[in-house]
């Protein structure tokens, strides 16, 4: 599975992401979809809505979560909406921005939590949490047999092709 960009094609189903036991990471360009339903039991759930490829406009997680933790990495001005998430037990949802105006792209949370919660990662804070993954090795791998650039340290960011692969294509188009 390749992270690299593609068209801007929206689907308009629902993504799915399960995990019962264990930990399930989401990170680049996952899904193209404005509605992801998160189902987690006593599991550890990363979803990346950092991509340039999910559609503009608001995006619905539809949550139902027990004694699991939920770590999204939002851009740096996404506004998290949780008025219609409902909280069973000793629920928490940590956002260092919490109480910042924001003025991006409206993250709406639903659902339940129970004895759940949800970590906040913006801007920065997200790049690092993204790239100190196996998976940005994976990336990072992805990206140097492709000749490309990695993806997961920045998925909202358009990537060029690397200098080298330009120059070759030049000279390839000048001696035809």
């Amino acid at each position: 599975m390749s992270n690299q960009h593609t068209e801007h094609t929206p689907d308009l189903h629902t993504e799915r992401v399960e995990a019962f036991y264990t930990s399930v990471k989401r990170l680049g360009h996952w899904t193209r979809s404005r509605t992801v339903e998160v189902r987690a039991r006593r599991s550890a759930v990363h979803l990346d809505l950092r991509s340039a490829q999910l559609p503009d406009g608001e995006i619905e997680l539809r949550l139902l979560s027990e004694r699991s933790m939920l770590k999204l990495l939002l851009p740096q001005d996404a506004v998290l909406d949780e008025s219609e998430l409902r909280l069973v037990g000793r629920c928490k949802i940590k956002d260092r921005e919490r109480h910042v105006p924001h003025h991006g792209r409206v993250v709406r949370l639903t659902g339940t939590l129970q004895r759940s919660e949800i970590r906040v990662a913006r801007g920065g804070v997200a790049t690092l949490s993204a790239m100190f993954s196996r998976e940005f090795i994976d990336d990072c791998r992805t990206a140097h047999r492709d000749g490309t650039w990695p993806v997961l340290p920045d998925p909202g960011e358009l990537h060029p092709r690397p200098e080298a692969e330009r120059q070759h294509e030049a000279s390839a188009s000048r001696s035809r």
